[in-house]
């Protein structure tokens, strides 16, 4: 890669709308049920998704071995890549060099535009620490990278300081900011980042006045649920639609805070399975399936938003 002497290489990638990051369903036997991968990948590119995320939280990779993530990355690449949608990676760890082999394995892989690296998380890095894992991992990296900045796991909140920082260095695309609420470290971020740098909503009940204050899109895990009226609710948001948007977003509140009352994906992998779109419900431990009150609830919530 040719660098500029001066400033940020720019970058051509758009990250804009709606961006789901997929479950992985598991059979009666408890093996990953890769043909319903493919479905809901179709099914939410159909629903106006602009890509899928394979491997991220909401995708139980920590529970996957390096086989089932290899086909799981197999699958969406190939949805994607046929329906010419953009398939960003999970592929961050809390160690720099196996976060390098992470994102130098997915060189080549079709439809791939961005790695989801998280910031590191357990051994709590100091900030200049968290800048230079990114510098090393942005250098090796075959795409561009999105920062997963969700202080709430990691135990380490990249601030607005350390995060421009990390905007300003070549190959970094943007930032999935799961913080709690539209807070002042991200309207910094959203106020100061560089041309070409994209903030992502990851809080999904602060997405519509993220994107009204200059982010771009979401990778929204509520959006396995009614896709189309969170895609609905960005576009108004992009296009500065406040209302509209409002009205979506109030009718989406219940939905978003029943899929998040027991551990992220349970709830969504409990409703999906009653819409008959998974084979089963169950999470790998130490996450255990949600409660029927829990599904309940939040199938509930999206009659509301469907009727």
């Amino acid at each position: 890669m040719v660098r500029l002497r001066f400033g940020r290489m720019p970058s051509d990638l758009e990250l804009r709308g709606v961006y789901v990051p997929l479950i992985t369903p598991f059979d009666t036997l408890g093996n990953v049920a890769l043909d319903a991968v493919e479905q809901l990948a179709y099914e939410y590119l159909a629903a106006g998704a602009a890509g899928i995320v394979a491997l991220g939280t909401t995708g139980e990779t920590a529970a996957l071995d390096a086989d089932e993530r290899r086909a799981v990355i197999e699958v969406c690449s190939s949805v994607c890549a046929e329906q010419q949608a953009a398939l960003i990676v999970g592929a961050g760890t809390n160690n720099t060099a196996a976060t390098i082999d992470a994102v130098g394995a997915l060189r080549g892989t079709a439809g791939l535009v961005a790695a989801l690296v998280v910031v590191p998380y357990y051994v709590r890095p100091s900030e200049v620490g968290i800048v230079e894992h990114f510098r090393q991992v942005a250098e090796a990296s075959p795409v561009p990278l999105i920062v997963y900045n969700v202080p709430f796991r990691t135990g380490r909140n990249l601030g607005p300081a350390g995060m421009l920082e990390v905007a300003a260095l070549d190959n970094v695309a943007g930032v999935k900011q799961a913080t709690s609420g539209l807070d002042t470290d991200t309207l910094e971020i959203l106020a100061g980042g560089p041309a070409g740098f994209h903030v992502l909503g990851g809080e999904d009940a602060f997405l519509l006045p993220l994107v009204l204050m200059g982010g771009s899109g979401a990778i929204c895990a509520s959006a396995h649920l009614c896709t189309e009226r969170f895609v609905a609710m960005i576009e108004c948001g992009l296009a500065g639609k406040v209302e509209d948007g409002r009205a979506h977003a109030e009718a989406l509140l219940p939905l978003v805070k029943a899929g998040f009352a027991e551990p992220n994906p349970s709830v969504f992998k409990g409703v999906l399975h009653a819409q008959g779109r998974i084979p089963t419900p169950d999470l790998r431990l130490p996450l255990v399936a949600a409660s029927a009150a829990a599904v309940e609830r939040a199938l509930a919530a999206v009659d509301v938003v469907t009727s």
